[in-house]
């Protein structure tokens, strides 16, 4: 957002529901809608919480007086009614019932009750909704005890509230942020909160554009609260967290940090500042060394020989810093090491308490070989069995094979004499069939004759004679 922006105009540009036709009714009272028209009112009140969660998660709201704005964390109170005062509509006179509302439907919630509870902000007790019971017996209750006017009031609550919605969101940027120490050993999944802030804070971001806007301390504290009593994947104790690994046993899973853990953070954080410090001083070596060099063109031999005193200097404590960070990191390795040896142990543990139930279960070397013998006798007994059942459904048949190797002969000579007879009535016919041929060459064809003529009568004879020999 721009100097000349205001966050109204920021609003109208980057929240859907802050259209300019919509400002008159969001910056009206609208509180009577409630009754009048719910659907309205509701639609007021959704923006709104939108915008407010929209204006801290991009660091646009106000802060308290000499604070850096929390992303996760709105203040509530003057300073936001004058941030969001527009030339033409003024302030919104309704921004009290909307931090009212959105305060009983635990969209927002104080910022010391978040820090303070022992409940998860997802567990909601069966209750009566104030504005359901307001007309009742438990209203007028209600009003004796000022809780109905509170609820009704336009007056804006002061104090600072956790925005639950950019809490979610930057849960889910912390899980995306630190997905791969999931998979790596105890010493990687520890660390301090300063070490945290300090390493993972720019990658953590929950405003696309926004640029240096970072989780502030407190902001980092709720986060952390919220991933340990509500997501329950991290266990922290307000200066030192672990990250829960999966493959951790949910029954004995450790609940809270130890004197190990922490000191494991402690080396960490101190690598990483010793790392930095290097840099800074390698930095500086490099400075100096080339103000030496230009005060000697310069002939200013004071200068140059001031810059090399400085640098020796430096190199020395350089020098006595990568040495305690060389110390630092083998103690560092030697912990993960003992980690590991002591994950190792616990596998082979359980692996041992396994095999010693199961070698339980099979009843040792001696029961197996004994069901392997029984088994191997059961089986050649069947195997007995199966050969005397099958001789004796032999004999009891009493099939003689001679006896059936002639009748199946017999049946093999029937066919053979019938395959005969029909060769033979087939050569006959063929034989008749020449026959004819040749009587019908010797007449010389079929001439065309008068009726009774002797030809003729001859050619009947001949017919008469082969109808005969057919039949």
């Amino acid at each position: 957002m721009s100097n000349q922006q205001s966050l109204v105009d920021y609003l109208v540009e980057h929240e859907p529901s802050f259209r300019k036709a919509r400002l008159p009714a969001l910056y009206s009272d609208f509180t009577t809608l409630r009754t009048l028209n719910p659907d309205g009112y509701q639609a007021n009140i959704s923006a709104w919480r939108s915008a407010l969660a929209h204006l801290a998660r991009s660091g646009l709201a106000p802060a308290p007086k000499g604070s850096t704005p929390n992303l996760l964390v709105l203040n509530s109170d003057e300073s936001l009614l004058r941030a969001l005062e527009s030339k033409k509509y003024g302030r919104p006179l309704a921004l009290g019932t909307v931090i009212r509302e959105a305060l009983a439907a635990k969209d927002l919630m104080p910022l010391h009750d978040f820090l303070t509870s022992q409940t998860s902000i997802y567990y909601k007790p069966w209750l009566p909704s104030p504005w359901g019971v307001a007309g009742g017996v438990a209203g007028w209750a209600l009003k004796q005890l000022g809780v109905a006017d509170w609820l009704r009031g336009n007056g804006l609550p002061k104090g600072q509230y956790v925005v639950i919605a950019n809490v979610e969101e930057a849960g889910k940027q912390f899980a995306a942020t630190t997905a791969s120490a999931l998979t790596d050993s105890r010493f990687e999944r520890t660390w301090s909160k300063a070490h945290f802030l300090h390493t993972y804070n720019e990658q953590v971001k929950l405003e696309q554009g926004s640029e240096g806007k970072l989780l502030t301390e407190t902001d980092l504290d709720v986060l952390l609260v919220f991933l340990s009593r509500d997501k329950d994947v991290i266990i922290y104790d307000g200066s030192t967290f672990k990250i829960k690994a999966p493959s951790d046993d949910a029954g004995q899973q450790q609940q809270s940090i130890t004197s190990e853990d922490t000191t494991v953070a402690s080396i960490k954080e101190l690598v990483s500042s010793l790392t930095h410090q290097t840099h800074l001083l390698a930095g500086r070596i490099s400075e100096l060394d080339q103000a030496a060099r230009q005060a000697v063109q310069a002939k200013n031999r004071i200068a140059a020989l001031a810059a090399l005193k400085q640098k020796k200097l430096a190199e020395q404590t350089l020098e006595g810093r990568y040495a305690s960070l060389t110390q630092l990191e083998a103690v560092a390795a030697k912990i993960q090491e003992a980690s590991d040896s002591v994950a190792m142990v616990k596998v082979m543990e359980t692996s041992s308490r396994v095999l010693e139930s199961l070698n339980e279960q099979v009843g040792g070397v001696d029961r197996v070989e004994n069901l392997v013998g029984k088994l191997r006798d059961q089986m050649a007994e069947v195997d007995e069995v199966n050969t005397i059942l099958a001789e004796a459904g032999t004999t009891a048949a009493g099939v003689d094979e001679e006896e059936i190797d002639d009748e199946l002969e017999e049946m093999l000579a029937e066919q053979e004499e019938e395959k005969r007879a029909v060769e033979e009535e087939k050569k006959e016919e063929e034989r008749e069939a020449e026959e004819l041929r040749r009587r019908l060459e010797a007449i010389g064809g079929v001439p065309v004759a008068e009726p009774g003529s002797r030809r003729e009568r001859e050619m009947e004879r001949l017919m008469k004679g082969m109808s005969i020999d057919e039949e």
